[in-house]
């Protein structure tokens, strides 16, 4: 009995021709398993069961230091530059934990290696320090760009051209693109008289770096400064920090002229001695002090 388009059919159901059947005579790996048929994958590489990628590992950058040294001489150097010779591996490293250093591979290039006795986390940290420095000091250089029409009013041009020379004195670069519309694109004499016009009025803080060209229905010119980004940073932080020093003199002015007055305020009247506190002492029985008696008086007299 044969199945309508799947040949013999068995206890299993139709089997289509190119199946493997169970039995003494089963393909290797045609026997399902749990995740499929055994032994085989769509994703399984030769030499890599369970379907492994081979990838490569991290590649590190730091240099290799003590044990992770695989060679087995270096040239050594010592913690203050000095030239100690070409050594076995064993022999820097016992000179490297006698010297509670570490043995740092700094050419790994050479042959033999370069190897230094150094303190390895401080020359991280200085080295960051370093990195951390350069990147505080190094300016990067922006393009700016200003569109203009070949026919732009005089005051427009006045604003464009104040902008232009307020990105040169920055230290950027500006990117000046003249427009053409319509009929305008038959006169690109005018777009580039403007650019010339624009390069003279500005030739005191820039230079044209790229002399004008026509793009399409652009024209592009592009002015460069004269003076460096670095520089440019330097002389605004030195004119805000002149701008800064008399607000903070006179504000150190007044905290001085308040602070005396608060003092004296905060300390009250200036005190005396046990002498001028209150009314004279006198002895006992009213004499003054020397023992000698008040003079009488005529009241006093009455009185008696």
């Amino acid at each position: 009995m044969t199945g309508k388009a799947y040949g013999p059919v068995g206890n299993a159901g139709p089997v289509a021709p190119h199946a493997c059947r169970a039995g003494p005579f089963a393909c290797p790996g045609s026997q399902p398993g749990p995740e499929g048929p055994r032994g085989w994958s769509r994703h399984a590489r030769p030499g890599r069961p369970g379907g492994e990628k081979l990838t490569g590992g991290h590649i590190s950058v730091e240099p290799r230091i003590n044990e992770r040294i695989r060679v087995p001489e270096v040239r050594l150097v010592g913690p203050n530059g000095e030239q100690v010779g070409i050594v076995a591996l064993g022999d820097a490293l016992r000179l490297a934990q006698e010297s509670d250093l570490d043995l740092v591979e700094v050419a790994p290039t050479a042959r033999p290696p370069v190897c230094k006795l150094m303190d390895y986390g401080k020359f991280k940290y200085e080295s960051a320090l370093k990195a951390r420095e350069s990147r505080k000091n190094q300016a990067q250089t922006v393009i700016k760009e200003i569109k203009l029409r070949p026919k732009i009013d005089p005051h427009d041009y006045g604003t464009k051209k104040g902008h232009v020379e307020r990105f040169l004195r920055q230290g950027d670069k500006v990117k000046v693109t003249i427009m053409f519309r319509g009929r305008e694109q038959s006169r690109p004499e005018l777009g580039f008289r403007l650019l010339q016009r624009l390069a003279a009025d500005v030739e005191e803080l820039g230079f044209v770096e790229s002399q004008p060209k026509q793009d399409g229905r652009n024209m592009i010119m592009v002015i460069g400064p004269h003076r460096r980004k670095s520089e440019a940073k330097a002389d605004r932080s030195a004119q805000h920090a002149e701008r800064a020093a008399p607000r903070q003199r006179a504000a150190r002015n007044s905290a001085a002229a308040a602070r005396p007055a608060g003092g004296a305020d905060q300390a009250g009247p200036e005190s005396t001695g046990p002498e001028s506190t209150g009314p004279e002492s006198t002895g006992p029985g009213g004499t003054e002090p020397g023992g000698t008696e008040p003079e009488s008086t005529p009241e006093a007299e009455a009185q008696g």
